[in-house]
Parts: C-alpha cells; sequence; structure tokens
C-alpha cells in the first residue's frame, strides 16, 4: 500500500451537512438514529482511507482519500522549465524526462518514496541519462524541523554538497534540528563548517524554500510527496512501477 500525505489532486471525502434542528425534533427516533449512523459511518470510513494511505492533511486542509495504489487523476500540463527553477539538478541536464518532486524532509511517506522508490530509479533512469531530477522543498507547517531542514539542504548546497545533506536528512532523519543539522554538516564536509553554520543560523536560505513552496502550491501542491514527470502528475510515494508507466511513455515519443 502506497503512503503519503495528500495533495490536491484527490478528491475531498464530503460527510453530510448538519441536520436542521426542527426538522430533527419532528422525525421518528428510529430515521434519527439511522442518519446520524450514516453519518458517523462515512467519518469513520473516511479516516480508515486516510489513515491507510499514510494521509495528512496540510494544517487547516481538507482530509482527502485517495484509492491504494491508483494513479494520481490527470492534471493540466505543467511548464516544466518554470518549474525547475534555479534548484540542483540531479542527472544530466539534457535529459529527456525531468521529474520535480515537492517534498518535506519530514514527512514520513517522503522518506519511504527515498528508501523504497527513488534508489531504483535512480539506478535505471537517472543515472543512465534517461531523467534528470530536481527537489523542491515543501515544508508543510506540522513538522517543525522541516523548515530548517531544508534550508540545511541548501546551505550546503552553497558548498556544493547539495545531495550529500539531502541524503543525511533523509536516511538519518531531523529529530535533531539545527543542531543535528550541523553535526551532518561535518559528516559530510562541508569546506567551510563556519559559513555554513551562520548561513543555517541567519535564514540565509529561507526565501529559496519560501519559494519552492509558492511554486509548489501554485501548480496545486498541498502535500507531499508530490511529483511532476515532463508535466505530468504522480501523487503520492507510489511504487517504481508507477514511475516507469508514464517515464517509459515519455520516452516513446
Amino acid at each position: 500500500m502506497e503512503e503519503h500525505h495528500k495533495t490536491a489532486q484527490t478528491q475531498p471525502v464530503h460527510t453530510q451537512p448538519a441536520h436542521n434542528a426542527a426538522v430533527e425534533q419532528k422525525a421518528p427516533s428510529s430515521d434519527r438514529f439511522w442518519k446520524v449512523t450514516t453519518v458517523v459511518l462515512i467519518v469513520l470510513l473516511a479516516v480508515f482511507m486516510w489513515k491507510g494511505n499514510g494521509g495528512s492533511a496540510p494544517a487547516g486542509g481538507a482530509v482527502v482519500a485517495d484509492v491504494p495504489g491508483a494513479p494520481a487523476p490527470s492534471a493540466a500540463p505543467v511548464d516544466m522549465d518554470a518549474l525547475v527553477d534555479d534548484d540542483t539538478v540531479l542527472g544530466k541536464k539534457d535529459a529527456p524526462v525531468t521529474i520535480v518532486e515537492f517534498s518535506d524532509y519530514e514527512c514520513p511517506f517522503c522518506a519511504r518514496f527515498h528508501e523504497q522508490t527513488f534508489r531504483e530509479l535512480k539506478k535505471l533512469y537517472i543515472d543512465t541519462g534517461k531523467v534528470k531530477f530536481v527537489y523542491r522543498d515543501f515544508p508543510l507547517s506540522f513538522h517543525p524541523n522541516a523548515q530548517k531542514a531544508a534550508e540545511a539542504a541548501e546551505c550546503a548546497g552553497e558548498q556544493g554538497k547539495y545531495w550529500e545533506m539531502h541524503e543525511k536528512l533523509f536516511t538519518e532523519g531531523v529529530s535533531g534540528g539545527v543542531a543535528g543539522f550541523k553535526q551532518y554538516a561535518k559528516s559530510i564536509k562541508v569546506k567551510d563548517q563556519k559559513a555554513f553554520d551562520s548561513c543555517l543560523d541567519g535564514g540565509e536560505t529561507a526565501a529559496e524554500i519560501r519559494k519552492d513552496f509558492s511554486d509548489g502550491q501554485r501548480v496545486g501542491v498541498q502535500g507531499t510527496p508530490a511529483f511532476f514527470v515532463n508535466g505530468q502528475i504522480i501523487s503520492g510515494a507510489q511504487p517504481l512501477s508507477v514511475f516507469q508507466q508514464v517515464i517509459d511513455a515519455e520516452l516513446a515519443k
């Protein structure tokens, strides 16, 4: 079962509106019982589907539910050149397929994608020159260390160590916060530790993270992980087969 934080491309599950109190008083007790039972069952079903898929809506967002394993609904084509921005690219810059991921270092389902799908995706498509991959930050507000983790990756990137920090954050986690990120920087041997610390403490890359988040919202991202593959959206931590289907179709054009 694919687990993921939700995106805007899924359909919200709606509960029935509150019943009119005056009408409710006139209804027979059995009718009232079944109305209440129906509403409760709908809510429980929505919560079950949401939890079963590893769902978590952004703060203040609607709870949505996906069908396990189903590809995301089709979306309008996205301008990939605009979406790539000036972020660090992994793979050949002239690769025929571009994947842009909007993700959150504190999102467990993003970490699951990184561990279970990304490694094979890199081996089969990125390392072979067929795909270029761009990671963009979409730190969710209810993840207290996600923003600073994203800044840490950007600060490391200023010293040519973006992907090394990216790997550390996903494989070793972000629970250590800023102090932990500084230790990660030491372990990946950034050239200037003081410059990294100053960058992170001063929030020098925070504006870049905000721009990523804003660009993600502009194309409809509401949760993580969300992917755009040559303009087509894939929602959630889907298995490799889902990505292969889209990538191979693009390569065949």
